[in-house]
């Protein structure tokens, strides 16, 4: 009986843990949805009224809207090509031996400790030395950079989880290597490629600190164009664009979940 109740207790008490970390870090969260419909020319928590005009100026505004288009196509060329990319070397890392593969895994993996602005700092004092321009290639190409980890990480997962009998018995009856990765390895691992998609193309377009270097007026993605309005006006303009932002991507990620399973692909369910 007293086992029993000390479970309990326990299980209790777990929960009210969990559920107090989860509103300490969702706090910041609330405390900006509420803002964003604030009535005053001034972000002030509690609002004092009421209102959506900062929603339809948040969409309005140039800078916005052209922050917006811009990180679209950013997006689009970077993590499409961090999947293809990402994906011929997951597949060679993960398949084939060659010399130096661990060296080349660990400098593809490095954006996930190294920090962003030091890459963004980096690539723009190569490009000044080399006289290049600051262009969409430019951007595109740091991003790519950036998001190929999480690509690699997708790709691995699913490579794991496929069996490899099924590429050895094509190969057994006269494919040859490229031919089974077109028509085996691929198909068996779309989900992990999707996922690795979506992950790319939300970070790619979120990113903020290499982007800040290596961008200019014509080529700034939407995070940039929101630090350089925050330096100018103090409204609730982004706390209704933040509200946007985050409703947009946890209703992508949502559906995503749901039809595609991203705990499998991300193997957060494994139990190896």
């Amino acid at each position: 009986m007293t086992r029993s109740m000390n479970d309990k207790l326990m299980t209790l008490t777990g929960r009210l843990l969990v559920a107090a970390i989860l509103i300490f870090v969702l706090l910041p969260t609330i405390v900006v949805f509420i803002s964003s419909f604030s009535s005053t020319s001034v972000l002030f928590f509690p609002p004092k009224g009421w209102s959506l005009r900062w929603f339809e100026r948040a969409v309005s505004y140039d800078d916005f809207r052209h922050g917006f288009w811009s990180g679209l196509i950013v997006t689009a060329w970077a993590s499409s090509l961090a999947v293809l990319v990402g994906a011929s070397l997951a597949i060679a890392i993960e398949r084939y031996s060659f010399p130096c593969k661990q060296v080349l895994e660990g400098i593809l993996l490095s954006p996930l400790f190294i920090p962003h602005f030091t890459i963004g700092l980096g690539l723009l004092m190569l490009v000044s030395q080399l006289n290049l321009g600051r262009g969409y290639p430019l951007v595109i190409f740091c991003h790519v950079v950036l998001v190929l980890p999480f690509v690699l990480r997708s790709v691995y997962v699913s490579l794991k989880n496929l069996e490899q009998r099924i590429e050895l018995a094509a190969a057994s009856l006269g494919a040859s290597p490229l031919r089974v990765v077109l028509t085996i390895t691929v198909p068996l691992i779309l989900p992990g490629l999707f996922g690795g998609w979506l992950f790319a193309a939300i970070l790619s377009f979120n990113e903020f600190t290499a982007s800040l270097f290596i961008t200019t007026q014509a080529t700034q993605t939407l995070p940039v164009a929101m630090y350089n309005y925050v330096r100018e006006f103090a409204d609730p303009t982004l706390a209704a664009l933040s509200v946007i932002y985050i409703t947009v991507t946890a209703t992508l990620l949502i559906i995503a979940n749901k039809f595609l399973g991203l705990g499998k692909v991300l193997n957060v369910d494994a139990r190896h």
